[in-house]
């Protein structure tokens, strides 16, 4: 099994209230870090997340690494969508975190969230990969909302990023499938030995462990059937909208 320390670099600019993903940008992208969250702890209960906002007025540690799903909860929820994107220091500020890992034996590792322009020249990006994979820091790009002003900027940020595939990015288009779908079937988390089969029943149970903490287990899985909720109404509206 491999050990990794996660920062997890969430969108808070203000395009993440669109709502081109269930229920915005930003609601999609939370559901979607709760996913992985769990999924890193349970690929190793010796592995650590943390989390940051990357918009407002500048980079945010939302929590240090840990353990503790409700400290990663509390500071997503605690979040206020402001501002614009400020990735190229958002990624510093996550690399600073890992850097400060209790465990030094643990492999480091952002996964960022991109919902927003990224704002960063070309040649700012490549001076920011090559320093990450100086420093041995592997970055998961989830490219979402805006993928005609980013594809080609965070694929060429991929290119210089990626040491022996070690880093990954997925660029996600509305549809369908929700955001933390595609991303269980991604390499991001296909790569930890994930089952995508077991998706729909781990987030069916609120994305915890209910015999670890039934009561968060229970408070998540009500959240979870809620977006499901809206997620069949918003399919209803629109195919009574096709029908008229």
């Amino acid at each position: 099994m491999v050990l990794e320390a996660t920062m997890i670099a969430i969108d808070s600019s203000e395009f993440m209230r669109n709502g081109d993903f269930l229920n915005t940008r930003y609601d999609a992208q939370i559901t979607a870090m709760e996913f992985v969250f769990q999924n890193k702890l349970n690929a190793n209960p010796e592995n650590t997340v943390g989390l940051l906002s990357y918009g407002g007025n500048g980079p945010q540690v939302l929590s240090t690494l840990t353990t503790d799903f409700g400290k990663i909860l509390s500071g997503a929820h605690g979040t206020k969508i402001s501002g614009e994107s400020h990735f190229s220091s958002g990624l510093q500020v996550a690399a600073l975190a890992l850097k400060h890992r209790q465990n030094k034996v643990q492999n480091q590792r952002i996964i960022a969230f991109v919902g927003s322009p990224v704002r960063e020249s070309d040649k700012e990006l490549e001076k920011l990969a090559k320093k990450m994979k100086k420093n041995n820091v592997a970055v998961d790009i989830v490219n979402f909302g805006e993928e005609s002003a980013n594809t080609a900027k965070l694929e060429k940020f991929h290119a210089a990023v990626n040491n022996h595939d070690n880093s990954h990015l997925v660029t996600v288009s509305p549809g369908p499938r929700l955001l933390y779908e595609v991303i269980a079937s991604s390499p991001i988390l296909v790569e930890d030995g994930f089952d995508v089969g077991d998706a729909g029943d781990f987030m069916g149970m609120g994305g915890v462990d209910a015999n670890m903490d039934p009561d968060l287990a229970w408070l998540c899985a009500y959240r979870w059937r809620r977006r499901n909720k809206d997620k069949n109404a918003r399919s209803s509206n629109r195919r009574r909208k096709r029908a008229t």
